[in-house]
């Protein structure tokens, strides 16, 4: 347990020692006083004359004991809490670098609610207990282990009737552990699907309201969030009583030493002077006991949370090298690619050619697999058989930088942070300078919307994009294509945002983008891409056929299908504009 959370301390182990020392002085000095109250209380049991220096000496060094409690404790909770805060970045560090190492595609399924909860929630809940927990309950252990020693040295009778309630105690927080740690999977499981459902809720509130979903969406947001607390209450109610117990018990340390020690005195087993002294010494380590107690659980608590967010990491990383890309040209090849997602085969023995320089178009019924494909030529996912190539290079075998470098990827939907328009499109290429930012937005058709914007390409923006129209954040990211000039392109049903007033203005800005590059279109327009070198057709998960619009339409009955129902949809378009022309 510690093991694994000092792990995550990395140079600030040595703070942690550090404060774990301090608080054991602290402890010391807290437990001191008992020891002076009983030199001031053994004489009179003994009938011995004291004098008032004597008594005041004693009351004392009481007081500095206290002070030096303050001192320690305060200097032992900084140093705990720097150290604390530290681990918690490492561990944040070490979580986002195994992050880095997954597929894209594994971490866009955990969803967003469930990450920000890992990466803040979860880390922000551990760190009280860290700043507390391991210096402080290792400082609570040592000081009553040291105590009960001295005991034993005096009397180890009374010794024993001291520890006679720890084991009830025990038993009682054994019980709480196991009651407790069966609710705590379920708990953080609610945790995380009531993240999940909340992102939800506030990201798809546009649609509630517009389609009247507002119960359905309500209902589930309240059904999590109830869930949540009804598990939370569920763990709790079967530690409670436990958690009463020993709470009791174990502070009780002169439970049995008061009754039973008076008897042992009577009887002459034991001396006065000694019970008193395991008394004051009882009184001295009841505090430090129980707060020991209460930081098993927290104990607990932060290891379990550390082995859930490992797990939680710990999908099998994307493979590559750190190896350049060498290949001979950038001509694309799918060799016998399959490829399973939660065990459900997506794609079967695909093997395809896309020579350097053409135009090639991905069709297909949805969920035919054609966005996977163009998803494991850019590598967010590995393939479970076969190989992906560019140029004969296995892109395994190179670093994802240099796939990167190789690669324009241009999806549906593309995301923009809430920083200028001019540095959204930077992206593209960060040492662009602001001339070719500029001529890249205008090759992309950018001009006409920037030019209704008060601070045109250095307006923010907004979360995720939000200032912008699908179809203007759709020229952004075409922009930051032209501006990385990368010799591949893949566009993944990037016109979806197309429509008939912008389709000039969109067609233009993908010529800008694929002119002399190698080019893979996922396209749900198929007249967009009857002119294309070859068209490739999934049928589900299977290349059905390969060719020209031509060839295509004379031999292949899926391609023949799509093609009925893209004209049929093109009539549908045609008759609703006269019928609105008509009205």
């Amino acid at each position: 347990m510690f093991k694994r959370v000092l792990g995550y301390a990395g140079e600030y182990r040595k703070t942690t020692y550090k404060a774990i020392a301090a608080m054991l002085t602290g402890m010391i000095m807290q437990v001191l006083p008992f020891w002076f109250i009983y030199q001031i209380i053994r004489p009179l049991l003994m009938g011995e004359a004291i004098t008032a220096g004597y008594v005041i000496r004693r009351i004392a060094a009481i007081a500095l004991c206290t002070v030096l409690y303050a001192v320690f404790y305060i200097w032992g909770l900084a140093l705990s809490h720097n150290a604390a805060y530290n681990t918690l970045k490492n561990l944040r560090i070490s979580l986002q670098g195994k992050m880095e190492g997954l597929p894209l595609g594994v971490i866009q399924e955990k969803g967003v609610g469930a990450i920000k909860k890992m990466f803040i929630d979860d880390i922000e809940t551990i760190e009280l207990p860290l700043a507390h927990a391991i210096p402080e309950g290792i400082a609570n252990i040592a000081i009553p282990v040291l105590v009960f020693l001295g005991m034993f040295a005096a009397d180890w009778k009374l010794a024993l009737l001291a520890l006679a309630s720890l084991p009830l105690g025990a038993l009682a927080m054994m019980a709480m552990y196991q009651s407790g740690t069966s609710k705590m999977r379920d708990y953080y499981a609610s945790a995380q699907k009531m993240n999940r459902t909340i992102v939800e809720y506030i990201n798809g509130m546009e649609v509630v309201k517009v389609f009247n979903r507002d119960g359905e969406s309500y209902h589930r947001y309240e059904n999590d969030i109830k869930n949540y607390r009804d598990f939370t209450l569920a763990w709790y109610k079967v530690c409670w009583p436990w958690m009463a117990i020993y709470n009791s018990l174990v502070p009780c340390v002169a439970l049995f030493v008061l009754p039973v020690g008076a008897y042992f005195v009577l009887q002459g087993y034991s001396t006065l002077p000694d019970l008193a002294l395991v008394l004051c010494m009882s009184f001295g380590i009841s505090a430090p006991l129980l707060r020991v107690m209460n930081f098993f659980p927290t104990m607990v608590r932060i290891d379990y949370t550390v082995s859930n967010l490992e797990q939680m990491m710990n999908e099998a990383p994307l493979t590559q090298s750190e190896a350049p890309f060498t290949g001979k040209d950038h001509g694309v090849s799918f060799e016998n690619v399959c490829f399973a997602y939660k065990e459900i085969q997506v794609l079967h023995d695909v093997t395809l050619d896309i020579p350097e320089g053409s135009l090639t178009a991905l069709v297909g019924e949805s969920g035919s697999g054609k966005s996977t494909l163009a998803k494991l030529l850019v590598h967010f996912y590995d393939v479970t058989g076969g190989a992906v190539k560019i140029g004969d290079q296995d892109i395994r075998q190179m670093s994802l930088e240099a796939l990167n470098e190789q690669i324009s990827y241009v999806a549906q939907e593309q995301f923009l942070f809430n920083i200028s328009l001019l540095e959204n499109i930077r992206l593209g290429k960060p040492g662009a300078t602001d001339a070719e930012v500029l001529a890249a937005a205008e090759k992309a058709q950018c001009n006409e919307f920037l030019a209704r914007l008060d601070r045109g390409i250095h307006t923010m923006a907004g979360d995720s994009g939000k200032q912008l129209s699908g179809g203007e954040r759709q020229r952004i990211s075409l922009a930051r294509a032209i501006l990385k000039n990368a010799p591949i392109v893949v566009l993944d049903e990037a016109t979806a945002f197309m429509d008939p007033e912008n389709e000039e203005k969109m067609n233009a800005a993908i010529a800008e983008v694929i002119w002399g590059k190698t080019v893979i279109v996922i396209a749900h327009r198929l007249p967009s891409v009857a002119g294309a070198d070859q068209i490739c057709v999934l049928d589900g998960g299977n290349l059905a056929a390969v060719g020209t619009h031509a060839e295509l339409l004379a031999s292949c009955h899926a391609y023949q299908k799509l093609w009925r129902a893209a004209e049929g949809s093109a009539q549908w378009k045609v008759s609703a504009a006269k019928e609105a022309e008509a009205l």
